[in-house]
């Protein structure tokens, strides 16, 4: 990754802002059209910051448009106030305000139930600006007489009063607006942001407060929205108000479709399609109301075959003609799997070492009297289970022993009906996912949860970010890959797990082999000083099973593991002690040779397959 190249993207926005107005007239844009593109594409970038990176659908975004812009209209209609800025400024901040409000009730739900409470939320803003509010917003007629911007520089007061001033105006904000979010998605956060589109699940498991940075996101897309808001009324000389309706939030989602989610550019181009096709049906063909027909047509037909948008399209035309489509990552061969992991790459520092724990001898784990009810159902009956420093421990047990709902109560994913779960001294019960993992517990899960559209460094530094920068961190404006110690974290853990030369593949391109390999380096890269490796060997081949046998030997050592597999030769090769669950509850522990001859064990879950090989 070459950071140098990422300025490409401001650079030839730069340029195209400064050609746009005279090149744009000629192509059929009124000047009042091309600043209109200019607004709505800024409040896109923030709406493809909450959907096209964090994953997350609202329909809400005319509340925030409405309700920034509607109060800096006020201030410069019915106070003293003139400084145009200061009123944007002000009108941004409420506009937060209520994002961080409205953010908070609507986030406690996911998916589709997030973006009902999102449209009804829009509803709301818009009855009351309509109604309650009607003496301050002036209800269907808006607030007329909002000044043109100004700029107050102490000795002059600039104005922006022609259209090519005005046009200057808001192509700055677009351009601040596009850099802080460019900023932003190549931040810690950023990175943090694709993890939770892709897999929120894990991301929290890796140790990230998922809803604190879904709220963040929530709020800095409303602030784009209110700013946007405040410029809409300054370019038009009132605050209309159908800046709150419906419709407007449902022409935010269609442009940022058209234009492609998760570019931030994407906005800006399907801001000028929508807005110059609308015209063009309009004024150009006069097809009366039978433009929005036609128009809805044309957006399906874009989205349907443009399925990353124009800017997507764009972008895989240029790969088309430079010959990039044809490159691809070259497949490397399997490394060979080996009692030592590869050597580290040379200058990289120490890194990937186990949390310190508060002691070196005696239990870091134990469960007390742990059950686990569903109902009518008892998935887990008054388990007890201790696991020492540096022990590697195996769990076993026929399907429906418990096993998974244990292991998810160990790691705090299901909170256990009764019982005790004491971690390094310290009771972790009631404690979170991603809490017990910034502790030094953290799992590998049985079906991999990898975040399939990111690149393998990319998986790896989400993990690591979570062990490096806690929980949540507002670095919003750090370049990710400057974190200190994340390269070191990732080239260790790569090397760890034998994905040292494919760091740059996506994952999608990974054999399996390779991503049950990475799914156990992502529990790696949190620096755990207590691994949960869940079936680590499912759907191998033999003889993948016998290198991963390898590599979870390398890795055992300092380390201190519990494992749930199927493979007894396997698991028993690997292990000190192993459990033994039947109907969800301990049958009998003891060292893998015990286990072997117990008679109990044979007839539960071996069922008497030590019988018939003799």
């Amino acid at each position: 990754m070459i950071r140098q190249r990422y300025f490409i993207v401001e650079l030839l926005t730069l340029l195209a802002l400064v050609a746009a107005p005279f090149v744009l007239p000629k192509l059929g844009f009124t000047p009042t059209t091309v600043n209109r593109i200019l607004i709505l594409g800024l409040v896109g970038i923030g709406f493809d910051l909450l959907f096209g990176y964090t994953g997350l659908l609202s329909f809400g975004q005319s509340a925030f448009f409405g309700s920034g812009g509607m109060f800096a209209a006020y201030l410069l209609t019915q106070t003293p106030m003139t400084n145009t800025v200061f009123a944007l400024v002000l009108g941004t901040i409420v506009a937060g305000v209520f994002g961080y409000l409205i953010g908070l009730l609507a986030l406690r739900r996911t998916g589709i139930y997030f973006a009902m409470i999102t449209v009804a939320i829009a509803e709301v803003f818009f009855f009351l600006e309509f109604n309650p509010l009607s003496a301050y917003t002036g209800g269907e007629n808006g607030l007329p007489g909002v000044p043109p911007p100004n700029l107050a520089l102490g000795f002059t007061t600039l104005k922006f009063s022609t259209d090519l001033q005005m046009y200057a105006f808001f192509a700055f904000w677009y351009f601040v607006g596009l850099v802080i979010a460019l900023r932003i998605v190549r931040s810690p956060v950023g990175l943090v942001m694709r993890a939770i589109r892709e897999n929120p699940l894990r991301a929290q498991a890796l140790g990230h407060h998922v809803q604190r940075y879904k709220l963040l996101i929530f709020v800095i897309a409303a602030m784009y929205a209110g700013f946007g808001g405040g410029l809409l009324g300054m370019m038009q000389g009132f605050m209309p108000p159908d800046a709150f309706m419906f419709h407007t939030s449902g022409e935010i989602i269609m442009q940022t479709a058209i234009g492609g989610a998760g570019t931030l550019i994407g906005p800006l181009l399907g801001a000028a399609t929508w807005l110059l096709l609308a015209d063009f049906f309009q004024t150009t063909l006069n097809l009366g109301a039978t433009w929005k027909l036609v128009l809805g047509i044309v957006f399906v037909l874009l989205v349907v075959f443009l399925r990353r948008g124009l800017a997507g399209a764009v972008v895989d035309l240029f790969r088309l003609l430079t010959g990039g489509a044809k490159r691809r990552v070259p497949q490397a061969q399997p490394a060979a799997v080996t009692g030592a992991p590869p050597a580290a790459p040379a200058g990289a520092a120490p890194a990937n070492k186990p949390k310190a724990t508060h002691g070196k001898q005696g239990a870091i784990l134990q469960a007390t009297k742990l059950s686990k009810r569903y109902g009518g159902l008892m998935a887990n009956r008054d388990v007890d289970f201790s696991v020492d420093h540096g022990e590697i421990r195996g769990i076993i047990g026929p399907n429906g022993a418990g096993k998974s709902t244990f292991f998810k109560m160990l790691t705090c994913e299901v909170m256990p009906t009764s019982g005790q779960i004491v971690f390094d001294g310290r009771d972790i019960t009631h404690l979170g996912v991603s809490d017990v993992c910034q502790l030094g517990l953290t799992k590998s899960y049985q079906i991999n949860q990898l975040f399939d559209r990111l690149t393998v460094r990319q998986n790896l530094a989400i993990a690591s970010l979570g062990q490096l920068r806690g929980k949540f961190r507002l670095d919003l404006l750090e370049y990710v890959w400057n974190v200190r110690g994340l390269q070191a974290q990732i080239e260790s853990t790569a090397a760890l797990v034998h994905l040292g030369d494919r760091l740059n593949a996506p994952v999608s391109e990974l054999a399996y082999g390779e991503k049950r390999r990475l799914e156990i380096g992502l529990a790696l890269a949190t620096s755990p000083s207590l691994l949960l490796l869940d079936e680590p060997l499912a759907g191998m081949s033999p003889q993948e099973r016998v290198e991963t046998v390898a590599l979870l030997k390398s890795i055992a050592r300092g380390r201190t593991m519990i494992v749930i597999d199927h493979d007894m030769d396997s698991l028993f090769e690997l292990v000190s002690k192993v459990t033994v669950l039947q109907e969800g509850s301990v049958l009998v522990e003891g060292t893998p040779d015990e286990i072997k001859s117990n008679a109990l064990v044979q007839e539960a879950y071996l069922g008497g397959v030590q019988g018939e090989a003799a």
